[in-house]
């Protein structure tokens, strides 16, 4: 059973790893050095919980207690019990969900790993607005993507704002960061997959055009907000692949169409014959 600690002093050091949560530079060096990330609400933090995280603490305001009472005598971290304007003062923003747990980090697969197994694949690169990695993560998981695969750059999926966006999708999804870009997406393509960069040129095929769902096995290429994916990674792409447009617009939210082109590749996933599972041919654009 976890103590119940009631703390009254902001600078009290049993609370630092709640400390400075919107210094977003701060946060995103300091917690994967310190492999720690910050779940935010009663649901995130159960679904952390289930599956498999470790607790470090929690912070709570009283109300929550009774709330998070099944947590709290479940678990030996240490739960510390703080007025909501003493969580204000220590997070540096009002925490109107009123719960946050401090959670250990475990150590991330490798790509090779996710890809021995995996059939649908999302890869991003440079997505590094974590609103975005929160959004495209909630959908990955709710329309049967089986991983998810980052460029270097890419934000932390683990940050604070990501997993709430999320609602804990991150935890459902398994992820890994390719070691370098774009040259990675050659072990991509050797493990079987035929990588699809999605883009708004009009020299693009339609998804309806490219069937992505009756292919074998599909990783799909998806860029940051506004820049789109780089010339490199359109090259290192064996087909292009767009979401038709009408009314005059000419493209989405890179959640936005990352939940159409989900939609779009998962469903009617087709069953291999016998010695056929992941394999294809493959032909890259010049």
């Amino acid at each position: 059973m976890a103590d119940l600690i009631t703390v009254e002093d902001p600078d009290d050091p049993r609370l630092r790893d709640y400390t400075g949560l919107t210094d977003v530079e701060l946060r995103r060096k300091r917690e994967p050095a310190e492999g720690l990330f910050i779940a935010e609400g009663e649901k995130v933090i159960r679904r952390a919980k289930d599956a498999g995280y470790e607790m470090r603490s929690m912070l709570l305001s009283a109300k929550w207690v009774d709330v998070m009472r099944d947590v709290i005598d479940e678990l030996p971290a240490p739960v510390y019990a703080v007025s909501p304007e003493l969580a204000e003062r220590v997070t540096g923003y009002h925490v109107h969900r009123g719960a946050l747990a401090s959670m250990q980090r475990k150590p991330l697969p490798t790509a090779d790993e996710l890809l021995q197994t995996a059939r649908r694949v999302v890869v991003m690169e440079s997505v590094n607005d974590h609103t975005n990695i929160g959004a495209i993560f909630r959908s990955a998981a709710a329309l049967g993507m089986d991983a998810v695969l980052l460029s270097p750059d890419c934000a932390d999926p683990l940050y604070r704002r990501s997993v709430k966006v999320s609602m804990g999708a991150v935890f459902s999804v398994p992820y890994a960061r390719l070691d370098s870009w774009p040259k990675s997406l050659d072990s991509v393509r050797e493990a079987g997959f035929t990588l699809l960069a999605l883009t708004p040129d009009e020299k693009a095929k339609t998804l309806d055009e490219t069937a992505p769902h009756k292919m074998q096995r599909v990783a799909l290429m998806l860029g940051a907000e506004g820049d789109g994916l780089s010339t490199q990674a359109l090259v290192a792409a064996d087909e292009w692949v767009r979401i038709p447009m009408a009314h005059g617009v000419d493209s989405l939210n890179v959640g936005a169409a990352a939940a159409v082109a989900f939609y779009a590749v998962a469903t009617g996933r087709p069953t291999p014959g016998p010695g056929q599972e992941g394999l294809s041919s493959h032909s890259r654009l010049p």
